[in-house]
């Protein structure tokens, strides 16, 4: 402990160098592992020349007193350069920034400060389980995330191709291209160059944007209805004097637990007899009923902090039961309900299994529309479908956490 401005600071002891070059050398014969890309001849040669230069650059830095962003900058140059000259511009640019927070580690590690999370009583069994347990998290993250990083570059390919080609791997920007971007306006049109009625024609010929439009049709009026009856029943569901709440939650979110090609089957026969199969309305309802189990958890984990005071006191003063809804109930929970209209927007946005059985060809959506593309004519236009629904799907899961902060403000969990 060291006495600064006033306060106490813990100063956490100094580890040996084979310590802060073991850890580093270790992660680089991982990194050097996958830079084999599945060659089996060519993982042990990479495994050990990558976890040698990663413990020589380790000892650099910290021979050299450097701080953390000056080793990485270090560290993360001279493998760019490398990588650059013995392979390809994209392997050094991937490599180079590995190797930047490689140096990065390093001097972390010899400070000591990958202590300072931890109380200074932590054994050397605790400091491991704190760090163990973050980096399978961080694997798994990355696990799942890097096939849709994947993605994002593959999308603009000059190539019909669904891998990378020299050209993109050299950075060639002849490589690179909008096409298949522009092929969801034109795939399907009548006259793609004409210059007069050229609107007209995506908005009525074009598959991608027919499948946009029904996407968007499908998923907001499902989205309402999933809404209203999702968030009525969570309330109703909340009040303590309902009878079997257990059985009657069960119930309403089976359609989480069911397997959906069941679902699908069952609703298929059904609208069937009752002649709704092949219909928008019958698709309607049938995305809402995926979707409302999802604003029922929602609103239901909103309700879980609502303080019910506030309505029997809206009743004493004599309020109705709509009027306290409206004006009480409803703008405290209105974050969890949005949030629970987001999540179904979602998962009637991505259903699959549901169109192909109840959907006309005229009613195909985005997903049947890339679940057709993938199996009757190969495009990567996919690709770039797929990519815009990232971004989209990011910007709604975005808005969701913000309201789920909003939420807790309002209902006091969290400070302001």
């Amino acid at each position: 402990m060291v006495m600064s401005q006033g306060k106490y600071r813990y100063i956490p002891p100094q580890p040996p160098l084979w310590f802060s070059m073991a850890i580093p050398a270790g992660l680089g014969a991982f990194l050097g592992l996958l830079s084999a890309l599945g060659n089996t001849s060519l993982m042990l040669p990479f495994l050990a020349a990558a976890a040698a230069i990663s413990a020589v650059m380790a000892v650099a830095v910290i021979t050299l007193n450097l701080t953390r962003f000056q080793a990485g900058a270090l560290f993360g140059g001279l493998v760019l350069i490398g990588g650059y000259f013995f392979v390809s511009i994209a392997f050094g640019l991937l490599t180079g920034l590995a190797a930047y927070f490689l140096g990065r580690i390093a001097v972390w590690l010899n400070s000591g400060d990958y202590r300072l999370p931890l109380p200074p009583y932590a054994s050397p069994r605790e400091v491991f389980g704190f760090y163990f347990f973050r980096i399978i998290c961080g694997g798994i993250f990355v696990f799942l995330i890097t096939p849709i990083l994947i993605l994002i570059p593959l999308s603009f390919n000059q190539e019909p191709y669904f891998s990378f080609t020299p050209g993109m791997l050299s950075l060639d920007p002849e490589a690179f291209s909008l096409r298949w971007y522009r092929d969801i306006l034109t795939n399907g049109m009548f006259a793609p160059d004409a210059t007069e009625g050229w609107w007209s024609d995506v908005w009525s010929n074009a598959q991608w944007v027919r499948s946009i439009k029904n996407s968007l049709f499908i998923g907001f009026f499902a989205t309402l209805i999933s809404t209203a009856l999702g968030t009525l029943a969570a309330i109703g569901l909340s009040r303590s004097e309902m009878p079997y709440k257990r059985a009657i939650t069960a119930l309403l979110i089976s359609p989480m637990v069911v397997p959906l090609v069941i679902t699908a089957s069952g609703l298929f026969y059904f609208f069937s007899y009752i002649g709704l199969a092949k219909t928008y309305i019958g698709l309607i309802i049938s995305h809402a009923a995926l979707g409302t189990p999802f604003v029922i958890i929602t609103v239901t984990a909103t309700l879980t902090g609502f303080d019910r005071s506030l309505t029997r006191s809206a009743a004493n003063l004599g309020a109705g039961p709509v009027t306290t809804f409206f004006n009480i109930q409803m703008p405290l929970i209105l974050p969890g309900v949005i949030s629970g209209g987001l999540f179904a927007f979602i998962t009637s946005f991505d259903e699959v299994v549901v169109v192909l059985q109840m959907a006309d060809v005229t009613q195909r959506t985005i997903p049947r529309q890339m679940f057709s593309g993938i199996r009757e004519q190969i495009s990567p236009t996919i690709l770039a479908v797929a990519t815009i629904l990232v971004i989209l799907s990011i910007f709604l899961l975005t808005t969701v956490e913000l309201l789920r902060r909003r939420s807790e403000r309002m209902r006091g969990i969290t400070p302001g």
